[in-house]
């Protein structure tokens, strides 16, 4: 059997660079030598492609490109059907290497967000994941609760401000159609980097700062009192499979960027403490918030569930954490599929 040539991307320019290489090196641990010839192409924080072909522990610990000048530059040929990298060592001749798949582990703005993905439609060389079009309406908040509006789907009420709007614009647009405490979110940022809760208006002010560090849109929420619930969705050419509910302790304010990546405070259960009708009418609602928005290949879906019962939806995200302490494999690995089955999976659903 030939092997599939598979380039994994990781790194990017985003705040979740970190989040990205420690996914990669899960992703690149775990991906089946026997099927696969894997090219590991790295994005610097400065946005530097590079074929990197060390150990992989240098990618978990960030080192992976400390001796970049040694490392050959990567770019994409994007003549339709070619399905090629161009490799450029640093002392030799350029080549060109042909890939079959595609497996972009990037977390964040230019990667996550519809870029790699346009590029990669260009080039027809099949990828996982969502495309174009999706990633970036489900990077983006804002566009995201449009769009599930029209699903009737409950979401929390919410108000988008701009960078450009005045401070006394933003927190007069918050306090009048809001009420502390509230969340305050960058549009286009996952794994809560620039998330905060607020409860007072110079906290509000704060918050707006650091939310405006990562966009220049700004999503302002009331907050939503409920169990914080994760779904996992796995589409393989039109069939889905859609995970039990997971729990999220996050024994902290909330399920922040340290809770999720840092520290050890978190717990979280498969199945989530609802009641079974209860998780399957959240898992109906992520699936019908999966293809409202057009996703393919996999998204982890959340959600709060009150406790009167009320199914409210969070946030979607098209290419969701792959670390070992990451909600999505735990989630599909909870529905009887191993890590490196998965992997599988997934790239057998890339086109």
């Amino acid at each position: 059997m030939n092997k599939i040539k598979l380039c994994v991307l990781f790194g990017g320019r985003s705040s979740e660079y970190e989040v990205s290489l420690a996914s990669a090196y899960s992703v690149l641990t775990n991906a089946d030598p026997a099927k696969y010839e894997i090219l590991p192409v790295g994005i610097t924080k400065d946005g530097a492609w590079l074929l990197y072909t060390g150990d992989y522990q240098k990618i978990r610990d960030g080192s992976w490109c400390e001796n970049a000048g040694t490392l050959s530059r990567v770019t994409v040929d994007l003549t339709p059907g070619s399905h090629a990298l161009l490799i450029c060592p640093p002392n030799g001749a350029p080549y060109a290497e042909t890939v079959d798949v595609v497996f972009p582990v990037l977390h964040g703005a230019y990667g996550e967000d519809g870029t790699v993905q346009g590029m990669l439609a260009l080039t027809e060389i099949p990828f996982v994941g969502c495309g174009c079009a999706s990633s970036s309406v489900c990077m983006d908040k804002s566009l995201t609760k449009l769009c599930v509006a029209e699903t009737g789907i409950r979401q929390a009420v919410h108000v988008l401000v701009r960078k450009e709007d005045t401070e006394d614009d933003c927190i007069r647009e918050a306090e009048t159609g809001l009420n502390y405490p509230m969340f305050v979110k960058p549009a286009r940022a996952g794994s809560s980097v620039g998330i905060s809760k607020v409860r007072s208006r110079n906290e509000l002010k704060r918050a707006l700062a650091i939310a405006f560090a990562e966009d220049s849109k700004v999503v302002i929420e009331n907050t939503v009192i409920g169990r914080e619930i994760e779904v996992a969705v796995l589409e393989e050419h039109g069939t889905y499979t859609v995970s039990d509910c997971a729990e999220i302790d996050a024994g902290a304010e909330f399920y922040d960027y340290d809770a999720k990546y840092v520290n050890t405070t978190s717990t979280f259960y498969i199945p989530a403490r609802l009641p079974e009708e209860t998780r399957e009418a959240v898992r109906r609602c992520a699936k019908k918030i999966f293809k409202a928005l057009d996703c393919r290949t996999l998204a982890r879906v959340d959600f709060f569930v009150t406790e009167n019962g009320t199914i409210v939806f969070n946030e979607i995200n098209t290419i969701p954490g792959f670390t070992e302490i990451s909600m999505y494999p735990k989630l599909m690995m909870a529905a009887g599929l191993t890590y490196p089955e998965l992997i599988d999976r997934l790239i057998a659903s890339a086109r």
